[in-house]
């Protein structure tokens, strides 16, 4: 007998969101150039980023906020732990969100719709605070008092002269897009899956935060900023229904899913002529692993 054959545990709901490759990569490069070049405009503003600088950081004075030092102080305990915080800071950024795009393209295609809309609307939105507010970072100002590790320890991605920096905008401190992205990478991948350890996706981010406040590339502010933006972006960009509840496996296979009358509790989408518009599950149908291929189930 020749039973009828059913999709992998963890396959999106519907493969047919996944977007051409070609067209999504130059839309996505192109939203990146963009981005480069706008920040590389918002430079030159050297004496407005540092009057900025000195009320941004007496702001946090007055908010009671703790100083950008004492993460630091911690760091400088090891020169192999300030080493690694510098080398976090530089590579683990951009290639932990590509990556991130790139497994939600090809496992799914709903949820990469969905995160590629947040993350253009949090770069757009960052790139228009970097031209109205041009920001030295803490590294920058003699009132911090806070040590350039990239410059003394390394590795750095930034010139020694700022003004200078034709590769950088070392004056678009605020927001921190580390940040941003990373909370991003970690918020996509939580709604992505179901797996009971999803939630240490967080760590990313959480280490991204006391990584860019140790290195004196950011502020406590320019975090608070950025997930303050992504939240009115979350909140613009709800997550499409039909991408919501994916399951991590599906319920046969667990063998938790049966009901009374021999059938089980499968996803809607597992069922044709099911109206996913509804319920997410239909209860009561047939095994599909059971149901032989030809026999009229599903016609």
């Amino acid at each position: 007998m020749t039973y009828a054959r059913t999709e992998p545990a963890d396959q999106e709901p519907d493969i047919r969101a996944r977007p051409p490759l070609v067209r999504e990569f130059l839309l996505v490069a192109g939203l990146f150039l963009a981005y480069k070049f706008g920040r590389q405009a918002a430079n030159g503003h050297v004496e407005e980023a540092f009057r900025n600088a000195g009320n941004v950081w007496d702001l946090e004075r007055a908010l009671h906020l703790p100083g950008e030092g004492a993460v630091q102080g911690v760091l400088l305990h090891s020169q192999t732990l300030i080493h690694a915080a510098n080398t976090y800071y530089a590579t683990v950024h951009f290639p932990a969100t590509v990556l991130f795009l790139v497994w939600l393209y090809w496992r799914r295609p709903l949820h990469y719709l969905w995160s590629r809309r947040v993350l253009a609307v949090l770069t757009g939105s960052a790139l228009v605070l970097h031209l109205l507010f041009p920001l030295a970072p803490p590294r920058m100002l003699p009132a911090a008092a806070l040590v350039d590790t990239g410059q003394v320890y390394g590795p750095t991605v930034y010139g020694a002269t700022p003004a200078t920096d034709t590769m950088a905008n070392q004056f678009a401190a605020m927001p921190s897009l580390h940040v941003g992205w990373a909370l991003m990478v970690a918020v996509g991948l939580i709604a992505a899956t179901r797996s009971r350890w999803r939630w240490l996706w967080l760590l990313h981010p959480a280490i991204t935060l006391l990584v860019v406040v140790g290195t004196a590339n950011h502020y406590w502010l320019d975090a608070i900023v950025v997930v303050a933006l992504l939240a009115v972006a979350l909140a613009a960009l709800r997550l499409p229904r039909a991408a919501r509840n994916v399951p991590a496996h599906l319920p046969w296979a667990a063998g938790g899913g049966a009901v009374p009358g021999g059938g089980v509790r499968v996803p809607a989408y597992a069922v044709p002529g099911a109206d996913m518009a509804v319920d997410s599950y239909v209860t009561g149908a047939p095994h599909p692993a059971r149901t032989p291929a030809g026999s009229g189930a599903g016609r």
